[in-house]
């Protein structure tokens, strides 16, 4: 391998900047007063700046012999010094700066198409002065999403804003956000805003983009907040702003309260087919989602419920169907998340063990629990909600309750189209005994066949107290990969303890 010396080659170029005899171009930075001229060579520019090479290809010596000059008036002296150094050496200091005047830099660096510097500078910023950046968030999402180049900037301002986005929408300069910026920020999944709001503050957007005249003052204005006072052009005119928004709002997820108040008023707004499959999702229990449905936003699940088998979407819609909210609309999985229970775990099989014997221990005498039940070898999830108690019975005893229910998910991910069972014989909705786990009668039964100090080994779904059969494959028969039992806390319960 050949001994490289780039050091000393480095330091040798930087000291050609200083050169007062070779140079054959001259660069004019900065605007009055604060003007400089750098000497500088073409041959070395043209190989290090594809925009530079662009410039100079024609600019080439003037037939009077001047030389070739060329001027950055955006670019101060003191910035264009740094990127010089950098375009000589391959070297650049940046810890004695003040963070606006790296992300000056970065713009120059931008502008002369340097992406090796681009790419160290927007690093830089968002490891060593991300403070700055939210202190001056407005300046770095305008700027960066202006250029096809800043895309790690970009992914930061999108992350910031989907995560912290009070800090962005409730700002005076929300309406000052490029499309783009907004584009990809309601794109996001994890974008920590009830759908609602999202679509309030997209209209908001949309008017501040769109100027009336007013009759009165022969002045311009924002579109009227009141969609009644709009004329045909207003609608028409905020149609086209906001038809790149319009796709990635998620208009099944809103309530049928919120549906009536906020977006009913502007039905001009939507395409006919949309605003009459939103309609019967609220009017027809019976109607059915087409494929192209976008689903809730994410929610962070810290907080909520600690579970290896089930995500937030799952535990939205047994919340629902704990309340009552929904139970029979095939469009439910597709509301907003509703989430007004903590879920605090009781006992994990995989960590707990799987003996009828732990099951009693950890989750007897506790009212208001469900089970999510990971069925070995399919990733069906199995599971019931008990709003009374499970009891440790020797000889085994029903257990009485008329708000039970058992249910199946074909698996963590696919959640669009599950089983609800609903019970039908309250007398014996729950079977409490030593050698059993969370049984809800035939139709979700575990069991260890020898004692309770042993694993489960028998477990079967068949129809009886429960109006639905959960799961057919193999008669019923499943065996358990993991299990969860859950208590379940109401957020005002958990404040008053």
């Amino acid at each position: 391998m050949p001994k490289q010396f780039f050091s000393k080659l480095s330091q040798n170029y930087i000291e050609v900047l200083d050169d007062d005899e070779y140079y054959d171009i001259t660069i004019e930075a900065g605007e009055d007063p604060n003007v400089k001229i750098f000497h500088a060579h073409m041959i070395v520019l043209c190989y290090r700046s594809p925009f530079l090479r662009r410039t100079l290809a024609s600019n080439r010596k003037n037939d009077d012999g001047s030389l070739t000059h060329i001027k950055f008036p955006k670019i101060s002296p003191e910035n264009f010094h740094v990127i010089i150094k950098y375009i000589y050496g391959g070297v650049i200091s940046l810890e004695e700066q003040e963070p606006l005047e790296n992300f000056n830099i970065l713009v120059a660096a931008d502008h002369l198409c340097l992406q090796e510097l681009i790419d160290y500078l927007q690093e830089y910023l968002i490891e060593n002065n991300s403070q700055w950046i939210k202190q001056n968030f407005d300046l770095v999402n305008r700027v960066s999403f202006q250029s096809n180049s800043l895309l790690n900037l970009q992914q930061y301002c999108s992350d910031f804003m989907a995560k912290s986005p009070e800090k962005v929408f409730k700002s005076l300069d929300f309406t000052l956000l490029p499309e783009n910026s907004l584009v990809t920020l309601i794109r996001r999944d994890d974008l920590q805003l009830k759908e609602v709001e999202v679509w309030n503050y997209v209209l908001k957007w949309g008017r501040a983009q769109n100027k009336t005249l007013t009759s009165e003052t022969s002045e311009t204005s924002e579109i009227s907040e009141d969609p009644k006072d709009w004329t045909d052009n207003d609608f028409k005119s905020m149609e086209k702003t906001l038809q790149n928004c319009f796709p990635l709002i998620r208009f099944f997820s809103l309530s049928s309260e919120e549906f009536a108040q906020k977006v009913r008023p502007y039905k001009k707004l939507l395409k006919n087919n949309l605003y009459e499959e939103l309609l019967n999702s609220y009017l027809d229990p019976n109607s059915v989602p087409n494929d192209n449905i976008l689903l809730p936003r994410n929610r962070n699940m810290n907080g909520i419920i600690n579970s290896k088998i089930v995500n937030l979407n799952i535990v939205s819609l047994v919340s629902r169907w704990i309340d009552k909210i929904d139970t029979r609309s095939k469009f439910a999985y597709a509301r907003e998340l509703y989430l007004p229970y903590k879920f605090k775990l009781l006992l994990r099989g995989s960590r707990d063990g799987f003996t009828p014997k732990k099951f009693h221990t950890s989750c007897d005498d506790k009212p208001h629990t469900i089970t999510f039940i990971k069925v070995e070898g399919t990733g069906e999830i199995l599971g019931g909600y008990n709003p009374s108690v499970w009891k440790d019975s020797r000889h085994g005893e029903y257990g009485k309750t008329k708000d039970s229910f058992i249910f199946s998910f074909k698996n963590k991910d696919d959640f669009k189209d599950p089983i609800l069972s609903l019970v039908n014989n309250m007398d014996e909705a729950l079977f409490n005994c030593s050698d059993y786990g969370p049984t809800f009668d035939n139709d979700l039964l575990i069991c260890s066949k020898e004692d309770n100090s042993k694993n489960f080994n028998s477990s079967k779904c068949k129809q009886r107290s429960y109006e639905k059969m959960i799961r057919e494959a193999d008669a019923g028969k499943f065996s358990i990969e993991d299990y969860e039992v859950f208590l379940i806390i109401k957020e005002l319960d958990e404040l008053n303890n």
